[in-house]
């Protein structure tokens, strides 16, 4: 059996993603406690409730565990209608417990990386219009700044937004996410809010930390035709690839938010990203299906995934690549093993492409509040009972700490923890 191991840069990040509203708790002030308790709009009307409890303490023994498994670095998300309950007071006491956390990941030598806005906008912010609203991008640059100030000190790895092609598709396009629209028009306004939210935000960074490095998480799908000479095919896959993949990216190199069916001059936007956030899940084939108008008349398809397809998108952006999510839904734990393994192996080979890979976090440390499908995904590396908030150590976890560990992957563990691919990854 040969015997090798597939090793990634010096210094490379290894981590795990959490978001404010996934896991902290109780997090009345913002839209999803709103969207909750609409009826109907999250799978079996569950709520997220106490979440992973991270607000009354037990984040420290959860990045405890992260720590203790060889993880070097956390990404985390502060929550906005936390720090800033109205437009007029600001909680300083919310601030403090930030601090509290990413002052013990410097402690503990782990890397934070803290997202500004991942998904959740505070309650006063939309009853004024929210992202729809073109004073929200000067009004999400003071909180930036009231937020760096505060953290600066630990941490200088930042992300602006979380998914902003998510956020826009999920909540103006398909219903999926509050505010439950489908409006092309509003939502290419938010879209471009989000750009100058994401410039002013960068700006103000900067000013406060000149040596910061600052980036947006885009979400990337491989979004081929399931017939390349299939005109028909080619077509959505190409309105649907520039609108989701594109669209918002190269408005931060060229300062032009082209949406295909518009396109909106940001000059103040090119130049403003020092690395690449990439989260990656899945990839899409797409085949023409005139039933469809929403997806641009195409009909979607998953097969295997493609995580290099991805790397190659960011990289020709020229810019370092941190893998800011990837993971799977797995509450049985059989396949994420395997998952973690392939994926990983693909960044290696990019890393020995000399591609700038800086470092990846897997989502997530432990099971959380999975926005509209509630409880009923589980992405974590631990397992969480809801109800009793007992962690459950899954073989992930293993997997997960031998790779972060030995800062690669060898030939024993794929044996080990994989044996199926084991002739793939290390042929005879």
């Amino acid at each position: 059996m040969p015997e090798a191991t597939f090793h990634f840069p010096r210094g490379f990040l290894w981590g795990t993603a959490t978001a404010s509203h996934q896991v902290e708790g109780n997090n009345t002030n913002n839209n999803w406690y709103r969207w909750e308790n609409t009826p109907g709009k999250i799978i079996n009307d569950n709520k997220s409730g106490l979440a992973c409890d991270w607000w009354g303490g037990r984040w420290k023994e959860d990045l405890q565990r992260a720590k203790n498994s060889g993880q070097n670095a956390h990404r985390l998300s502060v929550e906005w209608s936390s720090i800033q309950p109205t437009p007029d007071a600001w909680d300083e006491e919310a601030l403090e417990k930030y601090v509290e956390i990413v002052r013990w990941l410097h402690k503990n030598q782990m890397t934070a990386m803290v997202t500004l806005h991942h998904f959740s906008d505070p309650l006063w912010l939309v009853d004024q219009g929210g992202w729809e609203n073109d004073e929200t991008p000067a009004l999400f640059a003071r909180f930036t700044r009231k937020v760096v100030t505060a953290l600066k000190e630990y941490v200088s790895l930042w992300i602006t937004v979380n998914e902003p092609n998510v956020y826009v598709m999920a909540g103006w396009v398909a219903r999926a996410f509050p505010p439950g629209k489908s409006n092309l028009r509003l939502a290419a306004n938010v879209c471009a809010n989000l750009v100058r939210g994401h410039a002013a935000a960068y700006r103000v960074i900067h000013e406060l930390q000149p040596e910061a490095q600052v980036g947006v998480a885009m979400n990337y799908r491989s979004l081929k035709p399931a017939r390349a000479w299939n005109l028909l095919d080619r077509l959505p896959a190409s309105i649907q690839n520039q609108l989701f993949n594109n669209a918002f990216q190269n408005t931060l190199v060229e300062g032009t938010l082209n949406l295909v069916f518009k396109k909106i001059n940001i000059p103040e936007a090119a130049k403003t990203q020092d690395f690449i956030g990439l989260n990656y899940y899945s990839r899409d084939l797409v085949k023409f299906d005139l039933a469809r108008p929403g997806t641009m008349f195409g009909k979607n398809e998953y097969p295997k995934d493609a995580l290099l397809d991805g790397l190659k998108w960011a990289h020709k952006f020229d810019l370092p690549i941190i893998i800011t999510e990837n993971g799977v839904e797995d509450d049985k734990d059989a396949l994420r093993p395997r998952y973690t393994i392939e994926h990983l192996h693909q960044v290696w080979r990019a890393c020995n492409f000399n591609w700038r890979i800086k470092g990846y976090f897997h989502w997530s440390l432990v099971d959380n509040f999975e926005w509209e499908r509630g409880w009923s995904q589980r992405f974590g590396l631990w397992g969480l009972e809801v109800d009793t908030q007992k962690r459950i150590r899954r073989t992930s976890v293993d997997v997960y700490e031998t790779i972060c560990k030995e800062n690669g992957i060898s030939s024993e563990m794929v044996s080990k923890f994989a044996p199926e691919i084991f002739d793939t990854l290390f042929p005879s």
